[in-house]
């Protein structure tokens, strides 16, 4: 009765063991379930969710009218300060709920962030994907590998990056490399490899957003390194304190 998307993940991509397609179908419906009870308005709504007679996951979602980030800042250039720092905010909404109700989102990148038109309102930010089932796309600096990463190498924090538990702090971190991207149409790092890229995000220091782009202002160009801080202990901790700050 309403338009809606439907995402298939085919059996096909999923592990052939026996014993970890089992443990794939578990966090699947445990984590299907709780992001269904998600409410913010600046996250993807779920309709509903299971595991098709064939063995694929699928999951049935509100079909949005609009541009991901990515795509956005590829076709019409860096964006506006105001309007990057208008988007971001939604964006510390969505993350905000999740973090409360003990979800890390994983994979919070431009192409998982997506403005569209909600009724009147224009620049309406959705957070997509809540990382449920690892990608098995080709491996590029874009998309998430198959490999023992859980992100995507331009904007994975430095603690995932090395393999460890990722936290509320990497999402800020991820979303820190989401600024950067709208704010400047480049990525934090840039590599001729994953790994380089990886061993960026652990030990280089990012430059400053305006050292790209002069006109980025003085508070959002040291909250976005903030958020880009290699310890997690330096990043902003609360991602609606960091909402308001944004928008600020």
């Amino acid at each position: 009765a309403r338009p809606s998307a439907v995402k298939l993940i085919r059996q096909a991509a999923l592990h052939s063991d026996a014993e970890k397609r089992e443990m794939l179908e578990q966090r699947f419906q445990r984590e299907a379930k709780a992001t269904a009870q998600l409410r913010s308005p600046n996250t993807v709504e779920l309709y509903d969710f299971g595991i098709t007679d064939d063995g694929d996951f699928y999951y049935v979602m509100e079909y949005l009218n609009g541009v991901d980030l990515q795509s956005l800042v590829r076709q019409y250039g860096p964006l506006p300060p105001a309007r990057a720092g208008y988007l971001l905010a939604q964006a510390c909404a969505s993350l905000g709920e999740a973090h409360q109700a003990g979800l890390v989102h994983r994979d919070s990148k431009p192409d998982n962030l997506f403005a569209c038109q909600l009724g009147t309102q224009y620049d309406f930010l959705k957070l997509l994907d809540f990382g449920i089932v690892g990608s098995t796309a080709a491996a590029d600096q874009t998309d998430a590998s198959k490999g023992w990463i859980k992100g995507t190498p331009s904007s994975i924090s430095p603690e995932a990056a090395r393999g460890e538990q990722a936290t509320f702090e990497s999402d800020i971190y991820s979303l820190g490399c989401v600024a950067y991207w709208l704010l400047t149409g480049r990525h934090v790092f840039e590599a001729k490899s994953i790994m380089a890229m990886l061993l960026k995000h652990v030990s280089e220091e990012p430059k400053p957003a305006s050292e790209i782009r002069p006109d980025v202002p003085t508070q959002l160009d040291q909250l976005v390194l903030q958020c880009l801080a290699k310890n997690p202990a330096d990043r902003p901790s609360n991602a609606l304190d960091l909402a308001e700050t944004m928008a600020s």
